[in-house]
């Protein structure tokens, strides 16, 4: 038995599309149900304050080396790593849509950051924060919170490792001594850094550097849960004291957080920062959604992320983030699993990480500023290295072909080019790699008769049999749209010596535009050759496409093979009727004008009479037009 397995969505009519919009217009921008704090987030905190305040704590200390290194790696300095930290890991955790979240300074960021400041300075960095927190504050604010489940797992996986390699790169001048070399291109800057060492003094903060590496790998192997950055920090710190080496330190530290003030606002400085306030508000969105994501999978007891409220509390925290002088900020996979697994069940153990941030500048700033710079590049290439899996590189490469691809290009894209242009190409490759895969299952294929339906098998009747050579039948499985259209073009029109060609559709998903093209090139080309077309088991929608592209009339279309194969039948008969009057020696020959239309003419309305016909056919015989017609 053949049956038909389409699920076909919901139609809907123009009005009540327009409806449809304007209800998710009013729910978002209008009453803003949903994106606003509400007592509930705090529901668990009588159970779980103890769990949160030490979580809290946990992500304080690990987030402390990690916001103070992405701040100097940004090129913004430490004080302005801490600051983002501490506004907006608070702003996000209030108004966020995820539990768990942890939001700060992150690589990825610093990333898109360093052109950005090459380019038009430090002092524009708060402005673009603003800018770009607005971005995503209104993204919020449409619903396009949803479109992160779109991006594939390759793509993400790549993402994060082309940005691990990155943060790897962009250490060697902390970790060397040296300068930064000035190119766009990290890979370029990373050479020309190596081309300008002073290897006489580079050992010193190569030997700080190490020493924070080693306890890093001394911890992983013994002391797991531990707090290793902070700890590797501190040895590497009293270290450098105790050697007295010339080695580059942190600094003055704030010891209050700055007031906050709105940048300097012109036409010039919002038309230069429009493009990259638009990279930097689509990095946020995407790396908040993705660790929210990750936090949403390592704790399935607690309710799932609010991606749009998510994207809302994101876009505070980066306009707050911009008003105290900071950097833009997203949500911290690294920071998020810590939190995770030091059991924090409540929004709240976030507020204590940013709270923990705070006290450490208020009562802390001058021991902080002794910590050297190379052991703050030692913590984030150990970062960095974690975000390098051989265990995913290896399950890549195990899948399929599509997903490796994929994977490389965004791996690839993510080194050479821009975070965003990566995720791009990444989705991008993707889709082409989905529509070959649905291009290479859509099947045109040549059906014999009987064939078996929902109803039993359907034949020519016995004084039918001379026309089973005249009548072709394909049939078109899973989707006829761009990426098979011309396949499907060259099966059926290369049939000869046929005067009916049934074009079955019960089995198609999906028909779109180029889809509609292809057959209505196939109608031509048979009508030219003097064969006709039938065509069975559209749905609506599909019907509805294929005539607004002109391809087909009502008249062409059957919903069960017994009709259209009786619709055929009758159609030889005509066409052979025709042709016999034609051949009559007393014949009076007509112009093209009128052979054309008279005879395409009598044919559409025998065709008509076989659907009335059937229509009015007994149930138990031949059913009319229902749902069920479809699924042979």
């Amino acid at each position: 038995m053949s049956e038909d397995y389409r699920v076909l969505p919901p139609q809907q009519d123009t009005k009540e599309r327009l409806l449809h919009s304007k209800d998710v217009l009013a729910h978002h921008l209008v009453s803003l149900k949903g994106l606003l704090p509400t007592p509930s987030d705090y529901r668990d905190l009588p159970r779980s304050w103890g769990k949160d305040l030490l979580g809290g704590i946990t992500v304080g200390v690990v987030a402390l080396p990690l916001a103070l290194g992405f701040g100097v790696a940004s090129g913004m300095g430490a004080a302005a790593g801490l600051v983002t930290a501490i506004v907006a890991g608070v702003i996000a955790a209030v108004f966020g849509g995820s539990h768990l979240q942890v939001s700060g300074p992150t690589g990825a960021m610093t990333v898109v950051l360093l052109p950005v400041i090459a380019h038009y300075g430090i002092k524009q960095v708060p402005l673009l924060a603003i800018l770009a927190g607005i971005l995503v504050v209104i993204t919020g604010l449409t619903g396009l919170g949803r479109a992160i489940d779109i991006i594939p797992w390759p793509v993400v996986e790549g993402f994060t490792m082309g940005i691990g390699v990155i943060i790897g790169l962009q250490q060697l001048p902390l970790i060397l001594g040296t300068p930064k070399g000035e190119s766009e291109s990290t890979l370029v800057s990373s050479y020309l850094t190596l081309l300008e060492t002073d290897w006489s003094h580079a050992w010193q903060p190569l030997a700080i550097a190490a020493v924070a590496v080693l306890v890093h790998l001394i911890g992983y192997r013994f002391f797991p849960n531990w707090p290793l950055s902070l700890i590797a920090i501190v040895v590497a710190t009293v270290a450098a004291e105790l050697s007295g080496w010339n080695v580059a330190r942190i600094g003055v530290l704030p010891t209050t957080l700055p007031m906050p003030e709105f940048p300097v606002v012109s036409f010039d400085s919002l038309r230069t920062l429009a493009a990259p306030a638009v990279a930097v508000a689509t990095l946020a969105a995407l790396e908040s959604l993705l660790s929210a994501r990750v936090a949403d999978g390592l704790r399935p007891d607690l309710d799932k992320t609010n991606a749009d409220r998510e994207l809302f509390g994101q876009g505070l925290a980066n306009v707050a983030s911009g008003f105290f002088g900071g950097m833009p900020a997203t949500g911290a996979i690294a920071r998020t699993a810590v939190n995770v697994r030091s059991g924090a069940h409540t929004r709240m153990s976030a507020i204590v990480h940013s709270g923990f941030l705070l006290l450490v500048m208020l009562l802390l700033g001058p021991i902080v500023g002794r910590i050297p710079m190379a052991s703050l590049g030692a913590v984030l290439i150990m970062t960095a290295m974690r975000m390098v899996s051989p265990k995913v590189i290896q399950t890549v490469f195990h899948t399929t072909r599509a997903d490796r691809n994929t994977f490389l290009m965004t791996l690839a894209a993510t080194v050479v080019l821009d975070l965003v242009t990566a995720v791009l190409l990444g989705v991008a490759m993707a889709a082409v790699m989905s529509i070959r895969h649905m291009a290479t299952y859509s099947v045109v294929r040549r059906q014999h008769l009987p064939a078996d339906t929902s109803d039993g098998k359907v034949d020519l009747a016995p004084d039918q049999e001379h026309l089973r050579d005249r009548i072709a039948i394909f049939r078109i499985d899973g989707a006829l749209f761009y990426g098979n259209a011309r396949r499907f073009v060259d099966e059926v029109c290369s049939v000869e010596d046929v005067t009916v060609v049934i074009v079955r559709f019960h089995r198609t998903q999906i028909i779109d535009a180029s889809g509609g093209e292809a057959l209505k090139e196939v109608m031509r080309t048979l009508q030219q050759r003097e064969i006709e077309l039938v065509i069975q088991g559209m749905t609506i929608a599909q019907q509805r496409t294929a005539s607004t592209l002109g391809a087909m009339s009502d008249a062409q279309h059957y919903e069960s093979l017994q009709e259209a194969l009786d619709a055929a039948c009758l159609l030889v008969k005509v066409l052979d009727d025709h042709r016999a009057v034609k051949l009559l020696p007393d014949a009076e020959p007509e112009s093209d004008a009128e052979v054309g239309p008279s005879s395409r003419e009598r044919m559409m309305n025998a065709v008509r009479r076989v659907g009335r016909t059937a229509s009015m056919a007994p149930r138990g015989s031949r059913r009319s037009v229902s749902s069920r017609d479809r699924r042979r």
